[in-house]
């Protein structure tokens, strides 16, 4: 005990306070000494890192208003950093296989790399979602290919497009939770710029407020 009080004071008999907020030991969950006898509690810790996800976040979102980033969408609602494909185009169907627009799989393993090269921690979240996206992008490619080669098969023709109509693809869905500043946003957009996929965001901050 005695141990644990002294811990509570710097070498000159005054109580050690966070350098950044002057909260005392006891008024905090942890104080954490950095160098030169600096100190910084657990609630200014997940206040910056609040504040640099949404830096972050900030940068990903006007990087791709800008074009700068492929995959998401600009304030009008139009995909940024690609152009957008003419269906009248030459060589293009609307119709062409999902193993030709979808022309590369990244693994897990590769997935959760990427990830992992802009989240720090959070690895439980990381891997559930690598391995879930995959699934989802060969759910959809094993999919479209079975469907084509019965079509080709049966010679069902527009028959079997009409019944297809009304068959849709079951998905996984993933809900994250966590306080603010954990990397939920940011998880979504990393994956999302991965991907080279849409991606839209929402404030909901004004329905929640009690």
């Amino acid at each position: 005990m005695a141990g644990n009080m002294q811990d509570n004071f710097d070498e000159n008999g005054n109580p050690i306070r966070c350098s950044f907020c002057g909260k005392e030991q006891g008024q905090v969950r942890r104080l954490v000494k950095g160098p030169t006898n600096i100190f910084i509690c657990d609630e200014c810790v997940a206040a910056c890192s609040e504040i640099l996800e949404e830096s972050l976040a900030s940068d990903f979102m006007d990087a791709a208003c800008n074009g700068k980033l492929p995959g998401f969408l600009n304030d009008h609602g139009q995909a940024a950093g690609q152009p957008a494909m003419d269906p009248e185009a030459e060589g293009f169907e609307l119709e062409d296989d999902v193993r030709q627009v979808i022309t590369h799989v990244p693994t897990p393993h590769e997935i959760y790399d990427e990830l992992s090269a802009y989240v720090m921690g959070q690895e439980d979240a990381k891997r559930a979602m690598s391995v879930a996206v995959y699934n989802h992008y060969r759910r959809v490619i094993e999919g479209g290919a079975a469907l084509s080669a019965f079509d080709e098969a049966s010679g069902a023709g527009s028959r079997l497009d009409d019944d297809m109509d009304e068959v849709e693809l079951a998905k996984s869905n993933i809900l994250l939770l966590g306080p603010t500043g954990t990397g939920k946003t940011l998880l979504a957009q990393t994956l999302a710029r991965i991907l080279e996929v849409p991606f839209a965001i929402a404030d909901a901050t004004a329905l929640t407020e009690a």
